[in-house]
């Protein structure tokens, strides 16, 4: 849910050898090496999603995802105040129950982050409420800065977390806190989100992104097919029982084997240098 709207210099300023790779009216999306740069353009209201805006993040993600020079995806929000500050509200009025069916079944972008082929991690520059919170739990790892709020307000409008809030959040913080926070709607600073695992870390503003792009740059030097397995395998833990999820690794484990990053990464070890990986 977004608070009253503010305007704020972007937080995140690409280095000069950034590219930039698609013209997006509400998401800024760009290449910088391996890791790609979504951020969501609209600081004036603190990120606010809206229709245009959901289609542009599917764009720049899609984009992502068929790249094989991306390696990894940063998603953030424009300025100093948000990540993302939930939905725009005034497309919830006079919507009915099936238009926004409708609506959320064709910009399912939540699921698409979840399934992403490679890492993605959110950059948490402020308010992360709502349907931003939903994004950001739909990354693989999840950083913020030490004045970030985070909070699933929705049940203060009537309504509750429509993109994956109720599954996502209690799946990785466990049911009871989940309850506590999506049925008052309250938020939570920052460090009391990492207590609970819901951020991986929290950092002054000024040092977010140079620790997150390090992060990002490192991931980016593993094996593009071992990372897929292994993000894939993680998963699997919270959607089936232990036996599936166990066989399930075995599998995606023995298929890590069948390629060249593989042989490469064993050769490297063996010859006490750093690996090369190609994923292939």
């Amino acid at each position: 849910m977004a608070p009253a709207a503010a305007t704020s210099s972007p937080m995140f300023a690409p280095a000069a050898s950034t590219t930039t790779a698609l013209s997006l009216a509400n998401v800024l999306y760009e290449k910088n090496g391996a890791i790609a740069y979504v951020t969501v353009n609209r600081p004036k209201v603190l990120n606010a999603l809206n229709t245009p805006t959901w289609k542009d993040l599917r764009t720049a993600f899609e984009d992502a995802r068929d790249d094989a020079a991306v390696r990894g995806v940063i998603l953030t929000g424009a300025g100093d105040k948000a990540f993302i500050a939930g939905a725009d509200i005034s497309e919830f009025e006079g919507r009915t129950s099936l238009t926004q069916r409708d609506a959320m079944k064709s910009l399912r972008i939540f699921d698409a982050i979840e399934d992403f082929p490679k890492p993605v991690i959110a950059m948490i520059n402020g308010f992360c409420l709502g349907g931003g919170l939903e994004l950001a739990l739909a990354c693989d790892l999840r950083f913020a800065s030490d004045n970030a709020k985070l909070g699933q307000p929705e049940i203060n409008l009537g309504i509750i977390p429509g993109g994956g809030g109720t599954q996502r959040l209690a799946r990785l913080i466990g049911e009871g806190k989940s309850m506590e926070l999506i049925l008052t709607g309250d938020l939570i600073e920052a460090a009391q989100a990492k207590e609970l695992g819901l951020v991986n870390d929290v950092f002054i503003p000024n040092e977010l992104r140079d620790r997150v792009r390090a992060l990002a740059a490192r991931i980016a030097e593993k094996s593009p097919i071992a990372l897929r397995m292994a993000k894939e395998a993680v998963k699997t833990a919270s959607r089936t029982t232990l036996r599936e999820g166990l066989s399930r690794e075995t599998d995606l484990f023995c298929l890590t084997f069948g390629s060249e990053d593989k042989e490469e990464g064993v050769r490297a070890f063996l010859e006490k240098r750093k690996p090369d990986f190609k994923g292939r």
